[in-house]
């Protein structure tokens, strides 16, 4: 003992070793506690957001870099890198003020709280210059980024915000606080709201298009479909353009339209507040919690009594959702329809894996999603679902407690359940944060959340 007890004496010279009662009481005085620095763990503000993806990572759409095992013969997705199996962090996102993102086919648009001049970055396949020109480099071909890098965009001022994106097929959508929206990236069929061009060269394009207002108004939200592009204006006035095969403008008729025009039919005397397009179909909601559809309807998602199959104008769907209650967040996919009401209830139709279990890929009529799939039970009465979204051929739902669920096709891993098979029925989500929003693509998804504490 006094051998250990030298040793440590000459290592530690001021620690002190003594039998006596008052040196013990000397040792732990309180007041001598008091006065020792005190650890405090950071707490997050009300404002720290954190994003999590997960889905498909070979194209680079989720902005991170995986490892690479080599092959072994032995086909099996655990040694295949390319997916992201789980909800991840993103890094880009812990570096940047990030607050609007946006999901494409195969590439992902993330806005940033800066007064400098890259506000906006892209990530992912960039064949079309739907996320900005970026000079080619050596191992890193123009056609796709497997970072986020900057888009440039000819701002008037430093001083512009970004208030929302949105991202379709091959083109991208940014929304500002005063100088409008501008558009970028593939223009085929007018979706970008300018003047079609046979003859245009997207890839390795530098062009972006302003569009300040519409009706003389100011343009307060955007939505992408797959080659289509809609803008709400203050009024609730909806404007579109692109691509108008399935009747997905709105305007009456089946001709691509390049520059934006008001949507028309039953929407023209309402007040609406959001849209939702991923495919071709499009649903819009009213300020009174009415539902109204256009577009794409070969699985009845915008029922019509004649059985049309394309509908080239907006009709209410008033009768087709009585007693529903008021309708509070909508979705549309490739092949059906996702709602939420008042209530906090999730109503499905369309053709898929609805969440309604294996038996059940069909719904003519909304359907209720039984509540006690997403956590509404005795325990938990109070359990609502109060946000949804769809991608091509997946879905989503957020609850009040910041819970999210999934369920459907789960292509590429897009699910984040940790393997690859097909989700019948919603299944939460394994998020170490407090879900906000959730964008769906086709392969990939991501998800806005806030910390816990």
């Amino acid at each position: 003992m006094n051998t250990l007890k030298s040793l440590v004496q000459r290592r530690c010279p001021n620690l002190l070793f003594s039998r006596s009662a008052t040196t013990k009481k000397k040792i732990h005085d309180p007041q001598d506690e008091e006065k020792l620095p005190i650890f405090q763990y950071p707490i997050s503000k009300s404002s720290d957001r954190r994003v999590y993806v997960w889905g498909l990572a070979e194209t680079g759409a989720l902005g991170i870099h995986l490892p690479r095992r080599k092959k072994t013969g032995k086909k099996s997705y655990r040694n295949d890198f390319t997916f992201v199996w789980y909800p991840m962090r993103s890094s880009f996102c812990e570096r940047f003020d990030v607050t609007h993102i946006a999901c494409g086919y195969g590439f992902t648009v993330a806005s940033v709280k800066t007064s400098e001049q890259h506000k906006v970055f892209g990530t992912g396949i960039n064949t079309d210059s739907q996320i900005g020109y970026h000079a080619p480099r050596i191992g890193r071909p123009l056609e796709m980024l497997l970072s986020p890098a900057p888009i440039y965009i000819p701002y008037k001022s430093l001083e512009t915000k970004i208030t929302g994106l949105a991202a379709g097929r091959a083109h991208t959508l940014v929304l500002t606080d005063n100088e409008g929206v501008y558009s970028l990236g593939n223009n085929a069929y007018g979706q970008c709201g300018r003047k079609i061009n046979p003859n245009e060269e997207y890839r390795g394009s530098m062009a972006s298009h302003n569009i300040k207002s519409l009706g003389k108004e100011k343009i307060i939200d955007v939505c992408c479909g797959q080659d289509h592009s809609l803008f709400i204006t203050e009024s609730g006035k909806v404007f579109s353009c692109g691509w108008g095969a399935d009747g997905q403008t709105g305007l009456g008729k089946y001709d691509n339209q390049g520059h934006p025009a008001a949507v028309k039919g039953d929407i023209t005397s309402e007040k609406i507040v959001k849209v939702a397009s991923t495919g071709d179909c499009v649903l819009a909601l009213n300020d009174k919690g009415e539902l109204f559809g256009w577009g794409n309807s070969e699985y009845g998602q915008v029922p019509m009594a004649t059985n049309q199959q394309q509908v080239n104008m907006s009709y209410a769907l008033v009768n087709f959702t009585k007693g529903l209650g008021k309708i509070v967040d909508i979705a549309a996919g490739g092949s059906f329809c996702l709602i939420c009401n008042e209530y906090g209830d999730a109503f499905v139709w369309g053709f898929g894996l609805l969440g309604l279990g294996p038996n059940v890929q069909h719904a003519k009529n909304p359907t209720q999603i039984p509540p006690p799939l997403f956590g509404r039970n005795e325990f938990n009465p109070e359990a609502m679902v109060t946000k949804v979204a769809c991608g091509i051929g997946h879905l989503a739902a957020i609850t009040n407690n910041g819970d999210l669920y999934m369920w459907g096709r789960n292509r590429h891993c897009c699910l984040g359940l940790g393997h690859g098979k097909d989700q019948n029925f919603p299944l939460k989500i394994s998020v170490g944060a407090h879900v906000l929003s959730v964008k769906c693509s086709v392969d990939h998804t991501v998800a806005m959340c806030k910390p816990f504490t």
